[in-house]
């Protein structure tokens, strides 16, 4: 695996390195040893698969607030999104900045989503299914969103929105009350 840091600190693209024959391919996705090298030493405790059948839905942004915070590895096994993350760690250098990039079953790419973190995505193409790697237990009471399409965020969807969520629809916009969550 190679681990390549984005503008947001602590977030990275991964990008495997399958061995590939005539037989196929195998690449690791996960390896403790390696996954050390970046700081990471929390389990994963849930695994999540979702499969979105519209092109251009947007999942998200959503998040979980402390002591419930979760670091979250994303692949996409079918298809491909736009997976963008948005740093609301409070006092962060990079706060309401956010980073997108496509992962595919093509490219094999995936993102490691650190605490602090809201993450969302929208599917490029119909039937497409994500793998999630979570170091938290679900916990609807800890649930927290940011709307999309919020203008304070000005996040470049690659697609005009087709479907969302009620949920997703409710989020309200940021204001000033906003402070981010802290992460300790």
């Amino acid at each position: 695996m190679v681990f390549i840091e984005t503008p947001l600190a602590g977030a990275f693209v991964i990008k495997l390195e399958p061995f590939q024959d005539e037989r196929g391919l195998f690449a690791r996705t996960f390896c403790q040893k390696e996954f050390e090298q970046i700081g990471h030493t929390e389990n994963f405790v849930q695994f999540n698969h979702s499969m979105t059948v519209a092109k251009g839905c947007i999942r998200g942004m959503h998040f979980q607030k402390p002591p419930f915070a979760e670091i979250k590895l994303i692949r996409c096994i079918k298809g491909k999104v736009w997976d963008v993350i948005v740093d609301i760690r409070q006092n962060s250098m990079t706060f309401l900045k956010w980073f997108g990039v496509e992962l595919s079953a093509e490219n094999q790419k995936m993102i490691y989503i650190p605490k602090g973190f809201a993450h969302g995505f929208q599917t490029l193409e119909p039937n497409t299914e994500l793998i999630y790697h979570h170091t938290a237990f679900y916990t609807p009471s800890a649930e927290g969103g940011l709307k999309y399409n919020d203008p304070k965020l000005k996040i470049d969807w690659k697609l005009t929105p087709e479907q969302l969520s009620k949920k997703d629809q409710e989020y309200n916009y940021i204001n000033e009350n906003f402070k981010g969550i802290v992460i300790s």
